[in-house]
Parts: structure tokens; sequence; C-alpha cells
């Protein structure tokens, strides 16, 4: 893309927000409540290679402020807005700039704090009830205890998947994509 081409760098911004919006709309539906923020992050790829970080940013921002007003499910809004929505971006930074292991420390510290941060938020200040979040009901008994646990671990090996993932689609991009949607939209 040009560099000076503002304009066009606005509308993709605004199609990118737009559709991760729309995308995070159906996670009413249970099982998608993981998926669907991860999957709106993964537009935020598309931005950082086509227009950099600052746009993506911009992209991310949008999309968290009309997702919080508009998306029935805020847990899935509250795990695009801590984490899934700006992953992309940090990813970026991190991989062109800091060494292999302290890279890796870094997302899983990242990842941890805004999953445990973003729960938090869920229970204390949206007031959703902490046996609904965990998925606890009263059979589970002892075990119960420990969901929080269970499930932060469950969440990184998922988060391996993730940034896996990531990896996947800015290389398929690039290969295959990158020079089809230039062609298609004039960049």
């Amino acid at each position: 893309m040009k560099r000076n081409n503002n304009s066009a760098k606005v509308a993709l911004g605004a199609m990118l927000t737009a559709l991760s919006v729309v995308i995070l709309i159906p996670s009413a539906l249970e099982i998608l409540v993981y998926a669907l923020p991860a999957i709106a992050g993964m537009l935020i790829v598309f931005a950082v290679v086509e227009m950099g970080s600052r746009w993506a940013i911009t992209v991310y921002i949008s999309t968290s402020a009309i997702a919080l007003i508009t998306v029935p499910n805020k847990e899935a809004v509250m795990l695009y807005v801590a984490f899934f929505g700006y992953y992309p971006v940090l990813k970026a930074f991190l991989e062109s700039r800091v060494k292999r292991p302290v890279e890796y420390a870094i997302k899983f510290a990242v990842f941890n704090a805004s999953m445990i941060g973003a729960y938090l938020i869920m229970i204390y200040v949206f007031g959703m009830p902490y046996e609904q979040l965990m998925g606890i009901d009263g059979e589970l008994g002892e075990i119960a205890k420990h969901m929080p646990k269970i499930l932060l671990g469950l969440g990184n090996i998922v988060f391996i998947l993730f940034d896996k993932g990531v990896t996947n689609v800015i290389s398929l991009y690039v290969a295959v994509w990158q020079k089809k949607f230039r062609r298609l939209f004039k960049f």
C-alpha cells in the first residue's frame, strides 16, 4: 500500500472494523464465545501487514468500542479487548525486536495477565456470575474450586495453537493472497 494513501487506509480500516464486529455478534451462541474473538483478532493481521501497527491499533480500538456497545455477549467482547484484538500487533513487534526465549516469556505473561484481568473485569465490573464464567455447575463439587487454574492451563495450550495460527495466516496471506488483494483493491 502506498505510504501516503490515507483514504485507502481509512477505507480498509473501516471494512476490517465492521467485519470484526460482525464476526463477534454471533458469540451469543455459547460455543463460539472463545473462537469468534480469536477469529476477529486475526483480521488485525491484515491491518498490520497492509497498513502498519499504528493503523492496526486504530482498527483494534474502533472494533473494541463498537463491539462493547453492540455485541450482546460481553464475555466475547472482553476476550477480544483484553487480548485477541491487539495480539497480532504485539506479535509483530516482539518477533521483530526480541530474542526468541524472551519473546515467548513476554507472550505468555501478557496472555495470562490479559485473561486473568478480563475475567476479573467481567466479574467485578460487569457483574457476571463467577460460576457461569467458569462453567461451574452444582455437580462438579470439589473440582469447582480448581476450575480457574484448569481453564487457564488449557487456555495456555490453546494460546500456543493460536500463536502458530497467526503465524500461518501471515505466511499464507503474504505468499498467496497479498498480490490478489492488492490487485483487487488497487493498492
